[in-house]
């Protein structure tokens, strides 16, 4: 699916701003922004923690002259369930709170009038929805009839609403409704292989680089631009060329230009290679979310996030744990950060081994159905950015359960045919003899929390256990390891000599504690910190109005173990050796 984007050929309408809303139970409409969670936006708590139907409404022109035009609707994403309708009509429907979808709505506008359209969104979740839930009725004598709770497994908040940007795109009768590149090297030559998705058949693609000068030229539906002596992407140094295709029909004219990155990825042995290079991961395990606004895109949030990346030293991050916007990735694409992008399956795990999750009834059938559906949106939506060097397939499931071997093995086999060109992993946490998914993969990534989770406030077990940890996962699968999570909270302003819990010291000598024995091993090729920065969960015992194992509080403000990693990682290069 194509990011909307406007040339000579095709207009975007954007209708972001202020829409009418409502819950399923109130008749009543009040002013709610677009995009941004509903959550903290009024000072109505029911609202706040709400779970159920909630509707959107907005009204819009269409220009009488896009009559020859196809009209598209795209909602960036709403998360879960979403219905849209314009004029009354049923357009479309989708299931899933982190990917766009869209609807052709030409038949159902009114030209030349004002036009009505209306999104249901649910945010009940459900276990064939991921990240999955399930609402459960309480029914004893503590709690009212009908009471409900909506339990869920993972440690974020679920942020509500339309989280991206609702917009109408028009485009010829005749257009290009997608296309995939793949870039391989040869000598000091790269080969930029294109195809094209068109019911049109005459094709010019151009490749210009940054000075706008062509670099490359090919005619076909789909085919290979020979880039002499070429300029590769990779962090820290993010070259884009510029692709322009062009439909070329006697009645039908259609223009789209995307940038590009050329560069190789693919692991061998004990290494990462980006470009034939070792590559070594500095960063962090991030999240959507900021104050006020929860997970709804804000560009201000997103490029002071990339600014903190490059002034902290670090080259990467995984999309924790769901597909972010593509705004994000665009800016990727032009900073230089690599990404692990990861699929919105987390929660897959009841922390209970008495228990099991991959079971009829809870993660099934209907739920692998979603799971590789997913994995067929987020690929087809970002296969062209450079910045997407490995998907993640899950986060924290329960891989020591018999049914999560062949479950995850079709995941994993689907989304190796869907995109052959990129390593696969998944985010453990259970133990290395233990998982029964890991030896799928190419890049084992684990999660980590020595004298936090376990042996609480002791830093001198960190060394022995995690070094002992790496090395058993690596003499069973021989491959490539990332430290995908590790940290402790820190409450910003909370500080004791001796390092206590939840002071900022005890981060810093966590964190500095856990890198000491990562420098050790040359099968590790990285290091995610847990977490960038702050972010809202529900309401426990166990979060102070959130997590605060951020290396940054939510408001973006570093804390002391911020200057430590600035230094570390100034020092430590994202291509090495070790």
């Amino acid at each position: 699916m194509l990011y909307p984007k406007e040339s000579e050929t095709r207009e975007v309408k954007d209708l972001s701003g202020v829409w009418e809303f409502r819950t399923e139970s109130d008749k009543n409409y009040i002013l709610m922004p677009v995009p941004a969670s509903f959550n903290d936006i009024t000072q109505d708590i029911n609202l706040r923690d709400y779970v159920g139907r909630v509707y959107y409404k907005k009204s819009f022109f269409i220009p009488v002259y896009w009559k020859e035009r196809n009209i598209f609707l795209r909602v960036g994403a709403a998360a879960h369930f979403s219905e849209v309708y314009v004029n009354g009509n049923l357009v479309t429907k989708h299931k899933g709170g982190f990917l766009p979808f869209e609807a052709e709505i030409s038949k159902f506008v009114n030209y030349g009038q004002e036009n009505i359209i209306e999104i249901m969104v649910d945010n009940t979740l459900t276990w064939d929805v991921l990240p999955p839930g399930e609402l459960k009725v309480i029914e004893d004598e503590m709690h009212p009839k009908g009471y409900k709770v909506l339990n869920y497994y993972f440690d974020f908040f679920n942020y509500s609403g339309i989280h991206r940007p609702v917009v109408i795109y028009i485009t010829p009768k005749v257009y290009i409704k997608d296309f995939s590149v793949i870039t391989e090297l040869s000598n000091n030559s790269a080969l930029v292989k294109y195809s094209i998705e068109s019911e049109g058949n005459n094709f010019q693609v151009i490749l210009r680089d940054k000075n706008k000068n062509i670099v490359a030229e090919n005619f076909g539906k789909s085919g290979v631009l020979e880039v002499k002596n070429p300029k590769l992407w990779e962090p820290g140094n993010p070259y884009l060329y510029n692709l322009e295709i062009k439909l070329l029909e006697k009645d039908n004219f259609d223009i789209y230009r995307m940038e590009i990155g050329i560069r190789t990825v693919r692991v061998e042995g004990k290494q990462f290679l980006i470009n034939e290079k070792p590559f070594y991961f500095k960063g962090f395990g991030k999240h959507e979310d900021s104050d006020i606004r929860g997970k709804g895109l804000d560009q201000v949030i997103n490029i002071k996030d990339f600014n903190l990346l490059k002034w902290i030293g670090a080259n990467s991050f995984r999309t924790s744990h769901y597909p972010y916007s593509e705004e994000i990735l665009f800016l990727a694409d032009q900073y230089g950060i690599a990404v692990i992008e990861e699929a919105p399956a987390v929660g897959l795990n009841l922390w209970n081994r008495n228990e099991k999750v991959f079971t009829e009834g809870r993660v099934d059938g209907k739920t692998l159905e979603h799971h590789l559906e997913i994995m067929r949106e987020l690929i087809a939506r970002d296969k062209n950015h450079p910045s997407v060097i490995m998907w993640s397939v899950a986060n924290e499931a329960a891989t020591y359960e018999d049914g999560a071997e062949e479950y995850f093995r079709r995941v994993i086999e689907e989304t190796r045919r869907l995109d052959p060109t990129r390593p696969i992993t998944i985010v453990e946490n259970t133990k290395a003899s233990e998982t029964k998914v890991s030896k799928y993969v190419d890049v084992i990534c684990v999660n980590r929390y020595y004298s936090w989770y376990t042996d609480s406030g002791d830093l001198s077990v960190i060394e022995y256990q995690l070094e002992r940890d790496l090395r058993e996962w690596y003499e069973l699968y021989r491959k490539p390891i990332i430290l995908s999570e590790f940290g402790a909270d820190a409450i910003s302003g909370f500080h004791s000599d001796p390092p206590l819990m939840f002071t900022e010291e005890y981060q810093q000598e966590m964190i500095k504690r856990f890198v000491g024995v990562l420098d050790r091993l040359d099968f590790v090729v990285g290091e995610h910190i847990w977490n960038f920065a702050d972010f809202m969960t529900k309401q426990s015992i166990t979060r102070v109005v959130g997590n605060k194992k951020g290396v940054f509080t939510r408001n973006r403000q570093p804390k002391m173990v911020a200057h430590f990693l600035k230094e570390r990682w100034s020092k430590l290069p994202d291509f090495w050796e070790k």
